[in-house]
């Protein structure tokens, strides 16, 4: 079974989101940003062993802490889409630009595309591209649990920006459409920022994406 704690994170109070197979105790943690203590007493408290760093994207505050946890604790990194090569190379001046600690460069150990699977213990993820926040954004959609890991693509009410470099909203807006809406209207997704939705409400209330938008 999957099970998950959503841990925010940094002055963005980003979504840090702490993974695992209860079979197994097997774990990653989608988008460290920082606070990396935090994140690890919270893996140690419940026994867990963590696997795997999976990003969305590589915005600072979604990867800010994913070098230096991969470097200190053995990790492989899997994700985001080769798109966002050029934010990972920038994290060192994405850190200095909003006042983060100092981010250690990286380079996935796996790049992920459109369809590629993911897993923690016996709990296999489908990814899915969405760009349009970042050109390489991507989302871990579970099945079986009926929830998706959306990164800054969907909030409650509202989609992710588009004014960054890199960024498109028609792009992002097709993504939501077409990849988020067909999981299902009883998925719940859990964003980067904010409280968990479901997609069935957004699709009928979101004033950007909902069908009669």
């Amino acid at each position: 079974m999957l099970q998950y704690l959503i841990l925010p994170v940094t002055q963005f109070q980003q979504n840090c989101s702490l993974v695992w197979c209860t079979a197994t105790n097997e774990a990653v943690l989608i988008d460290p940003g920082g606070e990396l203590p935090r994140l690890l007493a919270a893996v140690k408290q419940r026994g867990l062993t963590l696997k795997a760093i999976w990003l969305t994207h590589a915005h600072i505050d979604h990867a800010g802490g994913t070098g230096q946890l991969a470097r200190e604790q053995g990790l492989p990194i899997v994700g985001p889409h080769p798109g966002d090569q050029f934010w990972i190379d920038g994290l060192p001046q994405q850190a200095q630009m909003f006042g983060f600690p100092p981010a250690e460069g990286f380079k996935p150990d796996r790049w992920l595309s459109d369809g590629d699977t993911v897993q923690v213990g016996h709990e296999t993820l489908t990814v899915r591209h969405c760009p349009g926040h970042t050109p390489g954004h991507v989302v871990f959609h579970s099945a079986s649990a009926q929830r998706v890991f959306v990164g800054d693509v969907l909030f409650v009410g509202s989609i992710g920006r588009t004014d960054f470099p890199g960024g498109n909203h028609q792009h992002l807006l097709d993504a939501i459409r077409t990849r988020l809406w067909p999981m299902g209207d009883d998925t719940v997704f859990i964003p980067g920022h904010g409280p968990e939705g479901t997609l069935g409400r957004e699709r009928k209330s979101n004033p950007y994406v909902a069908d009669a938008a």
